[in-house]
């Protein structure tokens, strides 16, 4: 006989709620594996930082493809099979790259990876909403959001060590075969368990007057912010461990320090951004003014980047680069919970997937246009100037876009 959620106990939601975790962290160091063994795979099979462009580009535009159609897929599914469907297909994606050659190969599997790997987001987002009671589903949207920084410092500190004992391909093969059993032991945890749609909680979404979302300059708002900050996010996600390469000399396994250390400032932030927000407004400030100050901060956090090019000490470059991570995450916090304060709850979903659309759709330019600017022999001084900025400029294109509506909406909404 299957139990409903309303009848299980705080240890299996618990089992739950982590295996959740686990999957986001399985997502992201999945995808990383090609970063932090970038010169290993570049030296063997050729390829110039353009070819690693073109790669990073067409794994962005997988996920961003995927972004518009695994959302429809999650729902259709539902949470039980979501989870087990989407890890298991990242997961042959990942094992797959460990036999391919040619540079199409590469592609084939890149692309794959990321459209498969699309599937995490908005299962995610669906399972959290259902394991958890409404009163703790903001807090487990954060601690979901910190696992994506736990991932990233994972990376570093697991990849090197693999690849030692198993080489680059081996060692996407084992990132496969994990996936794999996270896929079994999901299928095991949820045996007789009916995970029903969630109910929604009292004022959690804005009043309803909200059209179609392509129509809606809230939509194009988020969507556009998005673009910006996420072209920043990715920029760092895939070339950080070249720069501390091009930079410091480092590779392999002493990468993995560095990166640990910046992806660490990653996920303070996602804390820091949203224990600071749930804060103010349980001190009674209105939404739109904590999530502006907020995002403003987060933003100023990443300002000063550029300088990581101006210094030769190696600890004030990695301070820099964990502080821009962790306003990138502050900032992405509080951006996911203004969609909850504008957007009616039955349209959050679409919303926040196109706004994962368009952050993927920045990933694929800055990833193609990185390649091309550092294959011209510019470095790294223009795109972390456009790093700098880009929090800025996206927290003034939501002003521009909504400002009035927002200061309306967060008189009588709580993220």
């Amino acid at each position: 006989m299957n139990r409903s959620l309303a009848d299980l106990g705080s240890a299996r939601r618990a089992l739950l709620f982590a295996l959740v975790i686990t999957a986001g962290v399985l997502n992201l160091v999945d995808r990383q594996i090609i970063a932090v063994l970038k010169p290993q795979i570049a030296a063997d099979l050729n390829w110039s930082d353009d070819d690693y462009g073109t790669l990073a580009a067409w794994f962005q535009a997988g996920a961003a493809g995927g972004f518009l159609v695994t959302g429809w897929i999650a729902d259709r599914l539902g949470v039980k099979w979501a989870n087990p469907v989407g890890v298991a297909a990242w997961s042959v994606a990942a094992l797959l790259h460990g036999w391919a050659r040619t540079t199409v190969e590469f592609v084939l599997v890149r692309v794959t990876l990321g459209a498969t790997e699309a599937m995490g987001t908005p299962t995610a987002t669906k399972t959290v909403a259902a394991v958890l009671p409404p009163a703790w589903r903001s807090a487990g949207f954060g601690v979901s959001n910190a696992a994506s920084s736990l991932g990233a410092i994972l990376a570093p500190l697991a990849i090197p060590a693999a690849a030692l004992l198993l080489g680059w391909r081996g060692t996407f093969a084992a990132a496969g075969v994990i996936g794999l059993g996270w896929a079994l032991a999901w299928l095991v945890a949820t045996r007789g368990l009916r995970l029903d749609s969630p109910v929604a909680a009292p004022g959690a979404s804005a009043p309803v007057d909200y059209g179609p979302i392509l129509r809606e300059r809230r939509t194009w708002a988020v969507a556009g912010a998005k673009l910006l900050s996420d072209a920043t996010w990715w920029l760092l996600l895939f070339w950080l461990p070249d720069f501390f390469h091009r930079r410091f000399g480092l590779s392999g396994v002493e990468l993995g320090v560095p990166l640990a250390l910046a992806y660490g400032g990653a996920a303070l932030g996602s804390l820091i951004g949203g224990g600071i927000a749930t804060r103010l407004l349980a001190l009674g400030h209105r939404a739109w003014a904590v999530r502006r100050g907020v995002m403003l901060a987060a933003a100023l956090c990443v300002l000063p980047v550029p300088l990581a090019l101006a210094t030769s000490s190696y600890p004030a470059a990695v301070a820099l680069m964990a502080l821009a991570l962790a306003g990138h995450q502050a900032f992405s916090t509080n951006l996911f919970a203004l969609i909850a304060d504008i957007v009616p709850q039955q349209k959050v979903g679409r919303v926040t997937a196109f706004g994962s659309f368009s952050g993927n759709v920045g990933g694929v330019v800055i990833s193609k246009v990185a390649g091309v600017v550092l294959a011209a022999g510019l470095g790294y001084l223009p795109l972390l100037l456009f790093a700098g900025m880009s929090y800025l400029l996206a927290l003034g294109w939501i002003v521009l876009l909504l400002g009035a509506a927002l200061r309306t909406a967060s008189a009588t909404s709580r993220a």
